[in-house]
């Protein structure tokens, strides 16, 4: 087994448990259906950590190519997806059993936290290239980081309900440009 192999079972368990925290969030909003209050940002950022989560898990195939692994170079990798399970952990709240389940309340309640952790990523996730390659990530994907840190970060900081539910499909919208533009294939 290549060096590569055996540390991608961890990231892939993790990528894994970020799905099924999703998955789970869903269930449990199916079956409280009668109870729920849904929230357009809330579901709409739920689908995109499972997008996002696919994307990371695509995007590791060219990890595949990297030799002579150091704790720190796998450490920041391992960071990555950790912070992604953490969003995952926060996009949908835990189901209580017979009482009113209010998406934008639980969305406002964790937004700081959320994109919080969110700018944390993006700054791990340009980090990555850094610690891998010694370099910064290509010009094309460090735009992408810098108008996903700007988005998140007016996101951490506005608190009105109007720009968030603008700001949330935009955001889908610049996700789905850069995995078409930067990761269509598997390299």
């Amino acid at each position: 087994m290549d060096a590569f192999s055996y540390l991608s079972v961890l990231l892939s368990i993790i990528l894994g448990l970020a799905i099924t925290q999703v998955l789970m969030g869903y269930r449990g909003l199916l079956l409280a259906r009668g109870r729920v209050r849904f929230y357009g940002p809330t579901m709409e950022w739920s689908a995109l950590i499972l997008v996002i989560a696919a994307q990371e898990w695509w995007a590791s195939f060219g990890l595949s190519y990297h030799r002579d692994w150091t704790f720190l170079q796998f450490s920041v990798v391992l960071l990555q997806t950790v912070l992604l399970y953490m969003m995952a952990g926060l996009v949908l709240p835990d189901i209580p059993a017979d009482q009113p389940v209010d998406l934008k309340a639980h969305y406002y309640r964790e937004q700081r936290p959320f994109y919080l952790t969110f700018l944390i990523l993006l700054v791990v996730s340009v980090s990555k290239d850094f610690v891998l390659q010694g370099k910064l990530p290509a010009p094309a994907n460090l735009a992408f980081h810098g108008v996903f840190a700007t988005i998140s970060l007016l996101a951490l900081l506005i608190r009105k309900p109007r720009f968030h539910e603008i700001a949330t499909p935009f955001g889908a919208l610049i996700v789905t440009a850069y995995i078409a533009l930067l990761f269509f294939r598997l390299a």
